[in-house]
């Protein structure tokens, strides 16, 4: 007969397995050092400490357990323990907070990266979601038409999603990656999205001297980036402030396209050739001419006018 104690321990063991791991992680020296202040934070060498979690994250996926990662932000957890009473210095408070954050902020699962590669995916993670966030703020504070009382954030958004279906139609085959440029009152709004559509009949291969060729292929815009693209070019619409966004098209065996549009009173308006190559050859740190990028086409961005269904709210 069993022994009723080890049964239980087998069992814990294994409900153990089935339960998911989140792990705060103290990216950089200067949130390192923050946490040193509370003597019940049991580290004092910032790449032991990243040592330790590499090794902690090894073991937990050896036993079978899924794991992410998000950041901990040492200021953020004090305003966290001051609204809610818990005292910050305590393990429990940690773990508190980052359970918290984890739904609702960044994160990454660990899938055996090695530890520097974990944190530049979960950095650029944390920007992309404070981007994505804070681009909703702007649709979300852009009110309603005081003319025809439609949502202006909604709009700016379904407007955002046909102009670049728009866009890909128009450029054809191929691999794309679109930037968007925006600036706003307290950062520098940018996104990218990333996209591929093939030809029905060649599916690696293109014509790009005649783009508007009817093909197949959908962009995803659903996906977490394609949301987040749309929702900064909707920002810039919305709010009708200055800006950009850059195609760049790349088939098999033809020079990759550039074209470009310059966001213009809540419209894309296309940039000449000329525009797209001074965009492209300038540094934009000094102003300074850049060399032009050999094997590329820089091209006028396409007339979207006819369909990008704009209308001014105020």
């Amino acid at each position: 007969m069993a022994h009723p104690t080890r049964n239980t321990t087998a069992l814990r063991h294994a409900l153990r397995r089935e339960v998911p791991a989140t792990l705060g992680v103290l990216a950089d020296e200067q949130d390192f050092a923050a946490m040193r202040r509370y003597p019940s934070f049991p580290f004092d060498d910032h790449p032991a400490y990243l040592r330790a979690t590499e090794r902690l994250l090894r073991a937990l996926t050896a036993d079978g357990i899924h794991t992410t990662v998000t950041l901990f932000d040492p200021e953020d957890y004090a305003a966290y323990c001051a609204d809610t009473g818990l005292d910050p210095d305590s393990r429990t408070s940690r773990t508190r907070y980052t359970a918290e954050i984890a739904a609702r902020g960044a994160r990454v699962p660990y899938t055996g990266q090695p530890i520097g590669r974990l944190l530049t995916l979960l950095v650029d993670a944390a920007v992309r979601h404070a981007t994505r966030a804070y681009a909703t703020l702007l649709l979300d504070e852009a009110g309603q038409c005081a003319d025809c009382g439609q949502d202006i954030g909604r709009a700016a958004l379904d407007q955002a999603t046909a102009t670049v279906l728009r866009i890909l139609h128009l450029a054809g085959p191929g691999r794309h990656q679109l930037v968007c440029s925006v600036p706003a009152a307290d950062e520098h709004l940018l996104a990218a999205l990333r996209t591929d559509t093939r030809h029905p009949d060649h599916p690696d291969t293109a014509d790009p001297d005649h783009p508007d060729t009817e093909h197949t292929g959908t962009a995803h815009l659903d996906s977490a980036e394609g949301t987040e693209f749309l929702t900064v070019l909707a920002a810039g619409i919305a709010r009708a402030t200055p800006g950009g966004l850059v195609l760049r098209t790349s088939t098999p065996g033809h020079p990759d396209r550039l074209h470009g549009w310059r966001l213009d009173h809540g419209r894309l308006v296309p940039l000449t050739e000329a525009e797209v190559f001074d965009a492209y050859c300038t540094d934009a740190r000094t102003g300074e001419p850049l060399p032009p990028e050999p094997g590329v086409d820089y091209r006028p961005g396409f007339d979207l006018t006819p369909d990008d269904g704009h209308r001014s709210h105020h």
